[in-house]
């Protein structure tokens, strides 16, 4: 098992940056491939981006590609993203997911690891 939960959120003006991170605690962070989602108000949940156990592969999707990376510190046991050039369509609940193969990443179904959600907000 695995917990997560995710900080950094907040207010931010189109163009500017935040950094979300991930905090992991429980069974070895390693052994677990990070995603990010997120979900906003009537949408369905959103696949942001992923990173293998040992961050050799990242996958990111298409609406952020970039301008979002995600990355994973394991001597912390921290995964962030950084998300850069915000525009009001990224303003969303974001959430950490965890799961330990790296395959359909993008079906949030498959993760049964999940942060509470931070809020991003992208204002004018």
């Amino acid at each position: 098992q695995v917990q997560l939960v995710e900080s950094g959120g907040g207010l931010v003006q189109a163009g500017g940056s935040l950094r979300l991170s991930c905090a992991a605690s429980g069974r070895a962070f390693s052994s677990y491939c990070i995603s990010w989602f997120r979900q906003a108000p009537g949408k369905e949940r959103e696949f942001v981006a992923a990173i293998s156990r040992d961050g050799s592969i990242r996958l990111t999707g298409d609406s952020v590609k970039g301008r979002f990376t995600i990355s994973r510190d394991n001597a912390k046991n921290m995964a962030y993203l950084q998300m850069n050039s915000l525009i009001s369509e990224d303003t969303a609940v974001y959430y950490c997911a965890a799961k330990p193969s790296f395959d359909s990443m993008r079906a949030p179904s498959t993760y049964n690891y999940w942060g509470q959600g931070t809020q991003v907000t992208v204002s004018k």
